[in-house]
């Protein structure tokens, strides 16, 4: 996989300052963000912005609304925050050091930052365990999204680690760029705080946080999408032939995905403006994010990038299905966990996308794991036409 050049390499860059750039900012913050619950009045870095950026009264609410629910868990929480700061600064780190192809760095940050989300999540998961969702801060919705993004977080890193003692860096890099765009929805939901009060003035931080779960999913695995593609320039991946997205394939996961989004649009719209606020910042995203996976996967098939279109393809096959999936999410929540029709709309959509990703990336992963499956059987099989030579040239061409 080569270092991509001209304008691409230049969007990379500026994409990789940025992110570094807002994981060095929000490390003090999570390392600090605690600490008034443990001892009122200590210092604490975002509390001390978001009262500047907003006001001190949004301050006071987050505040009171988050004393209850975190004073049962709160040394667990304090280890999940401390070591989510920590994590911020290790995820630049395992980036830069993978592009430079610095082997050592690379292996011996990566088994530290394996570790410390391991121990981190494990104090957020304690967290979640010992609080109800009904009395968790924000609600039954955001605790399901928390719990989500826990999983595919935990879930994510382990295939990466997987991958990687396997000997298989394509598979390492996609699933440890989806485990860091998960963990990447803490400094954006901060972010948030301080900006939606400015569009939404007389939000209570419930309503800001239940505005952000609609698409922070949809963005962070996108983000991961963009960034495992601008690492990855092959134009075709050895072994692989054909396609897992035939046209019949494509239709029926848009036609799902219409009908889901035109099932969650009435259920958004039955709840008037707050409804719609919600639907708008579900749909705006999840648009900008359509058009342009779409526009890449037709470019790719027009340059003859098979491979390239192939990801694209699976990945806004995924996409399409969210909606589907939300929707059918919903009766769902509402059987098992008892919620409220609004309560149980949020939280499926809130997880659709993110989950859907997490799926997309799982196909991948099989698609190019069958590639390598039918290089192995070339190699073996008795066909004298096979060349042994050329397909361990291709399997090494494969590993990266």
């Amino acid at each position: 996989m080569g270092r991509p050049t001209g304008t691409r390499w230049g969007w990379g860059r500026a994409s990789a300052v940025a992110v570094t750039a807002v994981c060095l900012a929000y490390a003090p913050i999570a390392m600090t963000e605690l600490w008034p619950y443990a001892r009122p009045g200590a210092p604490a870095v975002g509390e001390w912005l978001l009262g500047r950026s907003v006001s001190p009264e949004f301050v006071a609410e987050a505040v009171r609304d988050r004393t209850g629910p975190y004073g049962r868990s709160l040394a667990p929480l304090i280890v999940h925050s401390v070591l989510g700061g920590l994590l911020m600064l290790l995820g630049p780190v395992q980036l830069l050091s993978a592009v430079r192809r610095r082997v050592r760095l690379h292996r011996i940050a990566g088994t530290v930052f394996a570790a410390t989300v391991y121990a981190s999540m494990a104090g957020a998961a304690l967290y979640l365990v010992r609080t109800p969702p009904a009395e968790a801060f924000s609600g039954a919705a955001f605790w399901i999204v928390l719990a989500t993004i826990l999983a595919g977080t935990v879930g994510s890193l382990t295939f990466g680690v997987l991958a990687a003692v396997r000997g298989l860096p394509d598979l390492h890099q996609r699933w440890l760029l989806l485990c860091y765009g998960f963990l990447m929805t803490a400094p954006l939901l901060r972010l948030e705080w301080g900006v939606l009060p400015s569009l939404y003035p007389g939000l209570d931080l419930r309503d800001i946080n239940r505005v952000a779960i609609m698409h922070l999913g949809a963005l962070v695995s996108f983000g991961a999408l963009l960034a495992s593609r601008a690492l990855d320039r092959r134009a075709a991946v050895p072994g692989l032939t054909g396609t897992w997205c035939p046209l019949p394939v494509r239709v029926a996961a848009r036609l799902a995905g219409a009908a889901g989004l035109v099932w969650l649009t009435v259920a958004f719209l039955d709840g008037g403006t707050a409804g719609r606020r919600l639907l708008l910042a579900y749909l705006v995203p999840y648009a900008v994010t359509y058009a342009v996976i779409a526009v890449r996967a037709a470019r790719a098939g027009a340059r003859g990038a098979d491979w390239a279109r192939e990801e694209w393809s699976l990945h806004l096959t995924a996409l399409c299905l969210a909606p589907a999936f939300s929707a059918a999410t919903v009766p769902v929540l509402e059987r098992t966990l008892g919620l409220d029709r609004a309560t149980a709309l949020v939280a499926g959509v809130g997880i659709g996308c993110g989950m859907l990703a997490y799926a997309a990336v799982t196909v991948v992963s099989l698609r190019i794991l069958y590639a390598r499956e039918v290089l192995r059987r070339r190699r073996e099989s008795a066909d004298p036409a096979a060349d042994p030579a050329k397909d361990e040239d291709a399997l090494e061409e494969a590993r990266g």
